[in-house]
């Protein structure tokens, strides 16, 4: 489905949010993860397994259609979203983690992306399908994220004054763009869906697997001694995920508008979710955390 949106919008809007996530790092942040080697170990293993085997069975267990179920195995191998330091900020979580988490995550998700969706195309569509991940939209989808990352880091290296100039309107712009994003998607799928009769089961579906992984990301750590304050950043990590990057694959790579369905609801939900979330657990851990 080749449309303005999806060839030049999308696009646009990916360069945009990943230079301001690229003004938000530097190569310290890549290795500071070497000085938490428990906690990087422990969220990357969340994220690169975890998530999409949770994924998987929450698609056959809602029993979802071909492209609600590939949807969501995108939104699970994406890898976190940029708001997720700004959530993980305001409920006293590791925010020098979250940045490192997403640095190192969204390199990774390069590959391991393009895995995933092969085997969730696969396997809910079945052999006879022509559905693929081709290489060049590969290629693309690395250009847009790591180019525009690199000039965001460059421009934070040789223009510090700038960059604490932009990074909270590029922080909040971020938000601001993503809920207009998966607004427009909303608005434009929203008569493809069969008479709304698949909603309820996608917001559910998209539902449980957000409360898993948050309920996943800050328990599991701290069972291996991880620090709440910690664990409440990689809860953030594996909870908000790059919607952006979900709808530019569904869209753009796949060519498939149906698969971007479930992670623009995914999208919407997060917030409500995380944001409530972190509130209980920055009431009930406040005095660990802060210490």
């Amino acid at each position: 489905m080749q449309t303005p949106f999806a060839t030049l919008i999308l696009p646009g809007l990916l360069v945009l949010l990943m230079l301001g996530l690229g003004m938000s790092l530097s190569v310290a942040d890549f290795t500071r993860v070497v000085k938490y080697p428990k906690a990087a170990i422990i969220a990357l293993v969340c994220q690169m397994f975890f998530l999409p085997v949770c994924a998987f069975f929450i698609a056959i267990i809602f029993n979802l259609k071909p492209d609600y179920a590939v949807g969501l195995m995108i939104i699970a191998a994406a890898p976190g979203g940029s708001s997720a330091s700004l959530l993980s900020h305001l409920f006293k979580g590791d925010v020098a983690l979250n940045i490192s988490l997403t640095a190192v995550n969204s390199v990774l998700a390069l590959f391991t992306m393009p895995l995933i969706v092969k085997f969730a195309v696969l396997y809910f569509f079945g052999n006879a399908t022509d559905i693929s991940l081709p290489l060049d939209k590969v290629a693309q989808v690395f250009t847009l994220v790591i180019v525009p990352a690199a000039i965001g880091m460059v421009i934070k290296n040789y223009f510090p004054a700038l960059t604490l100039k932009t990074e909270k309107p590029l922080r909040y712009g971020s938000i601001a763009i993503v809920a207009l994003l998966i607004g427009f998607i909303a608005y434009s799928l929203g008569n493809r869906l069969d008479n709304y009769a698949d909603l309820p089961v996608i917001i559910a579906a998209a539902a449980t697997f957000n409360i898993i992984s948050l309920l996943f990301g800050y328990f599991l750590p701290q069972v291996f001694d991880v620090s709440p304050k910690q664990a409440t950043a990689i809860s953030m990590e594996i909870g908000i995920h790059n919607t952006t990057l979900s709808l530019f694959v569904a869209f753009t790579a796949m060519q498939m508008p149906y698969m971007a369905i479930l992670p623009a609801i995914y999208g919407l939900i997060m917030f409500f979710t995380a944001a409530g979330f972190g509130y209980l657990i920055r009431h009930n851990n406040s005095d660990e955390v802060e210490s």
